[in-house]
């Protein structure tokens, strides 16, 4: 049971809150953000924090906070995810979750989180079934709301609440019938000074988006299903057929929705698809560093979206370095540099950052850790790979049926 819910801004102030079991003092507020102030960043909090009264479980997703004070025994991970649904609904409805947005729009997210939730227990979390029930904000609709005084809340339940297939409503028609699956996998690897992995894991999912006619009963099946470990279903997914054949029967809902996340543990002996050669040398009173980046395993992919990180110490006064692409900045806050260098070809030059620093000490701090942001479209790093799509009780054959892979 969750009792409530405030969303913070990057200030720590509220701006807005919803009780479903009983009013909650705002005084756990400002003790959770004493706990920010003890930490550079929200990002660096544990995701559940103790008092004397309550579990504070919380996320922080497009700079805002979403805190929920726990009173009773709760599994955490059920509030987490409860917490990540309501950023994606909101996504869903307002397109940019922020500060601003929430605000314009506070009438429609405060009657979001009244459907959601009953009593602190989840409702209704489908977008599709939240749609029926709420229309989304456009201009038209507030121009009304304010003229003529009608609220965007709908009359009528849902009319696949009541079914044993409630994420999908009947009587859906389209002109063409087509679906997209999206594979988007994200890697995290920990790599020494010499370009040997340490450790690696990569995390996965499944997005799809169905504009499919009636009631379609769908089998995705891989060719290698094996790869897959702690995944997690849309409600949708019938889960002991996976267990059984290793593949994805589902009824989909209609429209946007996320049908799977999974995790892969990778061999170390597996070779990443960019790989970071630093040289840094510490001297009296400053250092000098030179960085080079090249692409290893991508098949043929460019790689976009490439940004690096490389901290120095906080006694580094300034920098003076050189790249031969991109672009980098010195932050004299943060004392890091940040080198974009947006897309890489596998043809292309090895990027190098090379330059000195200097410290205001006789010895800087040495044992600097460097992070790599990057995307490569197209493809995937497990190995992932669809099999087949079959369309059952219905007649048609869809228009389009198309796979993209991310990561």
């Amino acid at each position: 049971m969750i009792d409530s819910l405030f969303v913070l801004n990057s200030n720590g102030k509220i701006i807005i809150e919803k009780h479903w079991r009983g009013l909650i003092n705002r005084q756990v507020v400002d003790y959770f953000n004493d706990q920010v102030g003890k930490v550079s960043s929200p990002e660096e909090l544990v995701p559940v924090i103790s008092v004397p009264k309550y579990q504070l479980v919380h996320v922080h997703r497009s700079n805002l906070t979403f805190l929920s004070p726990i009173s009773s025994e709760v599994d955490p991970l059920m509030v987490l995810e409860f917490q990540h649904r309501i950023v994606d609904i909101l996504t869903e409805y307002l397109g940019e979750v922020s500060e601003a947005t929430i605000k314009d729009n506070f009438d429609v997210v405060y009657q979001l989180l009244e459907e959601m939730m009953d009593y602190g227990y989840p409702l209704t979390t489908e977008p599709n079934a939240l749609k029926e029930m709420i229309v989304p904000p456009t201009i038209m609709n507030k121009v009304i709301s304010q003229v003529a005084g009608v609220t965007n809340v709908g009359n009528n339940i849902p009319n696949g609440a009541l079914s044993s297939i409630p994420w999908r409503k009947a009587g859906v028609k389209y002109t063409n019938n087509e679906i997209y699956f999206d594979i988007v996998e994200e890697i995290d690897a920990i790599v020494d000074s010499n370009g040997a992995i340490v450790s690696s894991e990569t995390h996965g999912l499944i997005q799809a988006n169905c504009r499919l006619s009636g009631m379609p009963d769908l089998t995705l099946s891989f060719l290698n299903p094996r790869v897959l470990d702690d995944c997690s279903f849309h409600p949708c997914v019938r889960y002991n057929k996976f267990e059984n054949e290793r593949v994805l029967s589902f009824v989909p809902p209609d429209g946007h929705f996320k049908l799977m996340s999974y995790r892969v543990n990778l061999p170390r002996n597996q070779m990443l698809p960019i790989n970071v050669k630093p040289q840094i040398h510490i001297g009296n009173t400053g250092g000098k560093f030179d960085i080079s980046i090249t692409i290893r395993n991508t098949d043929g992919k460019p790689v976009e979206k490439v940004l690096l990180v490389f901290p120095l110490g906080k006694s580094v006064l300034n920098v003076n370095a050189t790249c031969n692409l991109g672009s980098y900045i010195f932050d004299p806050v943060t004392k890091c540099i940040r080198w974009d260098l947006g897309k890489i070809t596998p043809k292309e030059k090895t990027p190098v950052l090379s330059g000195n620093f200097t410290s205001s000490e006789q010895t800087p701090e040495s044992g600097h850790t460097i992070t790599l942001d990057f995307q490569i479209n197209m493809y995937a790093l497990s190995g992932l790979k669809v099999d087949s799509l079959k369309i059952y009780n219905e007649g048609y054959k869809p228009y389009k049926a198309k796979l993209e892979l991310g990561f």
